[in-house]
């Protein structure tokens, strides 16, 4: 998370930790000493909960509802992890797959200029709500560059002094790899190689499964240009679109579904 930091992203963190009588202020005047310890020790360890700060599932971003940490101690709301829906009904995968798909979208496409990547995904990184509705289950392995104020170039050169956050990421002698060596398609990449195989292979009849291999095959592929993982996840899109129906199992959007043209 603070491997590419800028101060439009570190200002957040100030402005959104919770754990302070005074949170909300863009200055740490309100933080005591022992608040500044907590806060970059939890960064230092797990900078889970505090994504979960800056970035609230209140304004639209894909997470659960934070309700308190310490450290490598966090309290949250409760979701089933994402491979426990593996091998269940075509029109359950279709829509999971879907939400994925969108998921890894907004992350790397959004309003606020931040592109979020992940460094692995498994079976436990993703978890979905009573209501269907599907959510990053763990943010632990998920970074951030800030697009809009370049934060990236902070750690493109060979710099000679480094900052503490930059030395919360690693020892403050290592060198990291450039910010900009991040690919567009990274997460997406690791989604289709990873995670939407076990999901969507062997789910649905011989020429829309060849259709989904096949463009699984593409999208997870990292050697392929961004341009064909992109194209490849569109097509995966717009098959699996038709698949998806109207019910009360997926009450996060039901019934409004009832009155979108597309059912």
């Amino acid at each position: 998370m603070l491997r590419c930091p800028s101060q439009r992203l570190l200002d957040r963190i100030v402005r959104r930790y919770a754990e302070v009588s005074d949170a909300g202020s863009i200055f740490m005047d309100h933080f005591t000493d022992r608040d500044k310890l907590r806060l970059l020790y939890t960064l230092s360890v797990n900078t889970h909960p505090i994504m979960l700060q800056i970035f609230p599932g209140a304004e639209g971003w894909p997470f659960p509802k934070y309700l308190g940490s310490c450290g490598r101690l966090i309290v949250t709301t409760s979701t089933r992890p994402l491979k426990e829906f593996y091998g269940l009904s075509p029109d359950i995968a279709a829509d999971l797959a879907l939400q994925l798909l969108a998921i890894i979208d907004s992350m790397s496409n959004n309003d606020l200029h931040y592109f979020f990547y992940f460094t692995r995904v498994d079976a436990g990184t993703f978890g979905v709500f009573s209501d269907g509705h599907l959510f990053i289950r763990d943010a632990s392995t998920l970074g951030v560059i800030d697009k809009q104020e370049e934060g990236s170039q902070l750690m493109d050169g060979q710099q000679k002094h480094k900052d503490i956050f930059s030395c919360l990421v690693t020892d403050c002698q290592s060198v990291l790899p450039s910010c900009s060596s991040t690919r567009h398609t990274q997460s997406l990449t690791m989604v289709c190689e990873g995670l939407l195989p076990k999901l969507l292979k062997g789910t649905f009849l011989p020429p829309v499964q060849q259709k989904i291999d096949g463009a699984l095959d593409v999208c997870g592929d990292s050697s392929l240009p961004v341009q064909e993982v992109i194209m490849a996840a569109q097509v995966l899109v717009e098959t699996l679109k038709p698949l998806q129906t109207c019910d009360s199992r997926f009450a996060y959007r039901y019934p409004d579904c009832k009155y979108s043209a597309k059912h």
